[in-house]
């Protein structure tokens, strides 16, 4: 009988505590996939912070740090700076990444921190109970915004790939998604292409990557990766928004 699946070596054993249709557990295997691929387990290091994803360091089979809420980028620019040689990423969500943590992940691609940033987008706090997100769409009905995010109220959602697209110490951004079969496979070719641009010493690179969030937005898993394709797609394009002239772009 022919093996047609294994469980990447960078991911341990212990089951997800995710929930049904949450994208996580297919990112974090994409995540894995890659290092593995690149030979790169013994010396990379990742660092989780507060969010769904506060545990990843129980999932993935290579040193992890947790952070403090929003503080992944920090923490991962100290630990490469110290230890140059290592390959160092973020795994952070969007209530993480993009409001308590904006300070940080801004500052480290301004400058050109040699780090990669896994940006996980799903338009809601997910861990904390289901509230409005920096990134949550207009009209989006969560715990604190019961009648809908207005814009004269809470502004319009951040595109944080477009932003950070615009500091010249980030060199590859993309954004990317995992609601189905043939964008699970290019968002694992980004994924590669900003692990290997920190490899190359080239500057900061991250990959947005939007999932759903069945939970919190009170759909069924099929039903959340519909909304995530007429909704969030929409306002946030696929893509790698910006690739700087000396990393080549996925095909």
């Amino acid at each position: 009988m022919k093996t047609v699946f294994s469980r990447p070596q960078a991911l341990t054993n212990k089951p997800l505590h995710y929930c049904p249709g949450c994208g996580h557990g297919i990112i974090h295997r994409l995540v894995a996939e890659v290092i593995d691929e690149l030979g790169i387990r013994e010396k990379t290091i990742g660092t989780c912070p507060v969010g769904c994803a506060v545990v990843a360091n129980e999932y993935f089979n290579v040193d992890m740090q947790q952070a403090a809420h929003g503080r992944s980028p920090a923490v991962a620019t100290g630990i490469k700076r110290v230890l140059p040689d290592r390959v160092v990423f973020t795994y952070q969500g969007d209530g993480d990444l993009a409001s308590i943590g904006m300070t940080e992940v801004v500052h480290a691609a301004a400058r050109g921190e040699l780090i990669t940033t896994i940006f996980v987008n799903n338009a809601i706090y997910g861990m904390t109970g289901g509230q409005m997100a920096p990134t949550s769409l207009l009209g989006q009905f969560t715990t604190t915004t019961p009648y809908g995010r207005k814009k004269e109220l809470q502004g319009s959602p951040i595109r944080v790939a477009e932003m950070l697209a615009t500091l010249e110490g980030a060199v590859y951004i993309a954004r990317m998604s995992v609601h189905n079969a043939t964008h699970v496979m290019r968002t694992k070719r980004a994924i590669k292409r900003a692990f290997e641009t920190q490899l190359e010493g080239k500057g900061y690179s991250l990959v947005e990557i939007l999932s759903t969030c069945p939970t919190n937005w009170g759909l069924s898993p099929v039903e959340a990766t519909k909304w995530l394709a007429d909704n969030m797609i929409p306002y946030y394009p696929l893509g790698e928004i910006k690739v700087a002239a000396a990393v080549e772009g996925i095909n």
